[in-house]
């Protein structure tokens, strides 16, 4: 069911927004060549406990950890590692939910690790515009469909990249997952149609060979029988993700991170709404 959302859930899933894109602003100082996933793990959790937080994707559909890690050829949901050390070229995806006092806010960053490639570099930044410009397709009246067909375009058409079919945006609150699904490759005019108030993330994740498919790896661990994707190809992939609401005035991102110069259009303003 897609529920549009009263100014009391907005401004609520304002504050976890801000919580958690404070929390992926703080990784920036942590992730570097050496340390491994499990470390970032337990800087999440420290991190959102020590301020009346809880990363919410634990224990959901039987998941164990607070923070989804997929490092180079794994696209998403991987799970935190104490073995798994990051090196000088990686590219590695962080992807969080975070409940603060019920309301809900999801965000995924790619960092590169040290000294990365131009190519690499090349692929993160593409798929960072590519989410900006599907974001800027939500307004009120738009479908659906014109999110995927301005990041397919982007992606595959001017720059060769593969974009996934299988993996898609959603909208989100009162829990993590909720209809409508937002996927980021479809045709302009076709699909839903967006209405104000409406919250949903839009989360493109892009490979670098070119193949939009996906695999299937399952965790080598007799204990946790967890399943992650990758590129079929082990070309590396990048993927970027905010929350954000739709308004009369344009989306506005409930997990932006600062700086926000060149970004003040997507700043929420919730502070005068009222029920």
């Amino acid at each position: 069911m897609i529920t549009i959302k009263t100014p009391r859930e907005l401004k609520g899933m304002q504050a976890s927004g801000h919580l958690l894109a404070s929390m992926f602003e703080g990784l920036r100082d942590v992730i570097k060549p050496g340390i491994s996933t499990w470390d970032i793990e337990e800087f999440a959790q420290k991190f959102m406990k020590e301020r009346g937080g809880r990363l919410s994707e634990q224990g959901f559909e039987g998941y164990q950890y607070g923070t989804c890690i997929s490092v180079n050829h794994e696209i998403a949901h991987a799970i935190p590692r104490k073995d798994f050390i990051l090196k000088d070229g990686d590219l590695v995806k962080v992807d969080v939910t975070c409940n603060l006092n019920g309301y809900e806010s999801d965000s995924c960053t790619t960092y590169p690790v040290g000294k990365v490639s131009e190519a690499d570099l090349a692929l993160v930044e593409t798929t960072r515009k590519a989410m900006y410009l599907g974001i800027d397709q939500a307004v009120i009246g738009n479908r659906i469909g014109d999110i995927g067909a301005v990041i397919q375009n982007y992606t595959e058409n001017e720059h060769g990249y593969g974009d996934v079919r299988e993996l898609v945006g959603h909208g989100i609150q009162p829990s993590i997952h909720e209809d409508p699904e937002v996927p980021h490759w479809g045709k302009a005019g076709h699909g839903l149609r967006l209405r104000e108030g409406m919250t949903i993330t839009v989360e493109p994740m892009i490979e670098a060979g070119g193949d939009w498919h996906i695999k299937q790896v399952t965790v080598n661990d007799p204990a946790d029988d967890w399943v992650y994707y990758a590129t079929p190809d082990h070309s590396k992939s990048a993927q970027f993700e905010h929350t954000f609401v739709i308004t009369k005035d344009g989306p506005k991102i409930l997990t932006l991170q600062k700086p926000y110069d060149g970004y003040e259009k997507y700043i929420p303003h919730f502070d005068e709404l009222t029920d």
